[in-house]
């Protein structure tokens, strides 16, 4: 009698423990820049009377463990190093041409990296690109604003060298270490800056030029897509002509827009139809993994050792950087889908953020900062950065099987493996049966966030609601977890021993 065929449990979670690449500690980057009379952040975070960061500032960017926090956006177009380092009362402020107003630049190079030292992060800084092209910053009202080669390669030395005057002078006898920089900020976005061959020489002679002073450095070249005229991706042509003086090729993850012409994310619109706002996420999401196989597609065929730096990424909706949508749970499973998915492409992709760093007023941030006095928080992209970063492995595992409203990254060190699941259903909860070939599990644990209602917003009254809870996990006889609508977990499994 031929035997019955092989039965699949009802939702079944199936994991291959083969451990494939290592995990980047960078996937949960955070993006920092003074963002002038937009939004005061990187001032509020400063405590002008103890002359450092704000106390609850670094205990909530601690907490939240960043692997990585980049220096410099649209405003490393004009920004000079030098200003922000030494004597406060020698820094000369600089007008910010991006967002308005004047900087003091009482936040500079060492600053930034006692911050990273601090949170056990790695400092990435943005060097100014020759103002990536943009003529207009060679001649402004506080002067020439572009920068070059040799300015690029003097901070390498001011932060590498161990022996360089300036830094010694300015107290820090120990060198920074700085070993990650991003040559310039979108290059190819906009009208007036450097074309791509501009572009593609002008990066070879800065990584040139700023690995003479320390060549073990990690340098960032831009590789996203170009203008109307030519909208095609800068990567190959970079790589082709530029590649071996890379390490990562940038592209930016703001392109994350509604595509739906009846959409709701605009404005508040949302607040009338919670369940088309859940399934235009959902949609949003799922066009990031385009993007990321095209540009890995190319880096196959041109230099296979080059990774992927996501160096900024959000939501892009109205009004700008400051939708009310992502206060609020609505957008919790999304952010929790996009990391999953730059965890899944981790083999290439080794540095990625699903939001800015902080704001005070700014929405699209992982940590908003209430005025002095009050407590620092994480909004719902920062708490589902806080609990995959706190719970996942050293190396990726194979998700072979799963429901398919249940997105999951899985990852492994020694014998316990990380889930990373995002219940991508706003209505129903999905029961799901965990089996790991050829092992058996002796124990786990659920860390689970699961609010009442889609609705639920973090403020500065409930600045805890989207704090994790943590759950036992039965394993008799295997195994289960009813994951609720909504929901982000991360769970622990615990191997017994080969």
């Amino acid at each position: 009698m031929p035997a019955l065929p092989r039965q699949t449990p009802p939702g079944l979670i199936s994991i291959d423990p083969a451990p494939l690449h290592l995990i980047s500690p960078h996937l949960s980057m955070q993006f920092m820049e003074a963002l002038g009379a937009t939004d005061s952040a990187v001032a509020a975070a400063w405590d002008d009377d103890a002359d450092t960061w704000r106390q609850d500032f670094v205990e909530i960017v601690g907490d939240l463990a960043p692997g990585a926090i980049r220096w410099g956006g649209l405003m490393s177009r004009y920004y000079r190093w030098r200003e922000g380092i030494g004597p406060l009362h020698a820094r000369q402020p600089m007008r910010n041409y991006q967002w308005g107003g004047w900087e003091t630049n009482r936040v500079g190079t060492a600053e930034l990296v006692a911050l990273c030292r601090q949170v056990r992060a790695d400092p990435i800084f943005t060097v100014n690109f020759l103002s990536d092209g943009h003529v207009r910053f060679r001649h402004t009202s506080t002067g020439d604003r572009t920068a070059d080669a040799g300015e690029a390669a003097d901070w390498v030395s001011y932060c590498n060298d161990p022996d360089n005057r300036a830094r010694r002078a300015h107290g820090q006898q120990a060198p920074f270490d700085v070993k990650l920089w991003q040559l310039g900020n979108e290059t190819s976005y906009g009208e007036n800056g450097f074309s791509k061959s501009e572009a593609i020489g002008h990066t070879a002679a800065f990584a040139r030029a700023m690995r003479v002073r320390d060549p073990s450095i990690k340098v960032i070249a831009w590789g996203d897509r170009g203008r109307a005229a030519d909208p095609s991706l800068w990567a190959r042509d970079m790589l082709r002509q530029a590649g071996e003086h890379l390490d990562y090729l940038a592209i930016h993850m703001m392109q994350q827009l509604p595509t739906r012409s009846d959409s709701v994310l605009h404005g508040r619109r949302y607040q009338d139809a919670p369940g088309q706002a859940w399934s235009e996420l959902m949609d949003i999401a799922a066009g990031t993994e385009e993007r990321l196989a095209e540009v890995e597609s190319v880096i196959a065929a041109e230099s296979p050792a080059t990774a992927i730096a996501v160096t900024e990424g959000h939501l892009s909706l109205t009004p700008h950087n400051a939708n009310p949508i992502l206060e609020e749970w609505l957008s919790g499973a999304y952010h929790a889908r996009m990391l999953n998915i730059y965890q899944r492409h981790g083999r290439t992709v080794r540095i990625a953020t699903a939001a800015d760093f902080m704001g005070t007023r700014w929405s699209v941030v992982a940590v908003r900062l209430p005025v002095p006095g009050g407590r620092s928080y994480l909004m719902p992209v920062g708490s589902v950065m806080r609990l995959f970063q706190r719970h996942n492995g050293e190396r990726a595992v194979s998700v072979t099987t799963a429901p398919s409203d249940l997105d999951i990254a899985a990852s492994r060190s020694g014998d316990t493996i990380f889930l990373h699941v995002a219940n991508l259903s706003d209505a129903n909860a999905i029961r799901g049966t965990i089996a790991v070939d050829g092992r058996r599990v002796a124990g786990g644990r659920v860390l689970e966030i699961a609010p009442d209602r889609l609705r639920q917003a973090v403020t500065p009254e409930e600045p805890d609601v989207f704090a994790p809870v943590e759950k036992s996990l039965s394993i008799v006889p295997s195994p289960q977890w009813l994951f609720p609508a909504a929901s982000v977990s991360a769970i622990e499994l615990h191997l017994q021993a080969a």
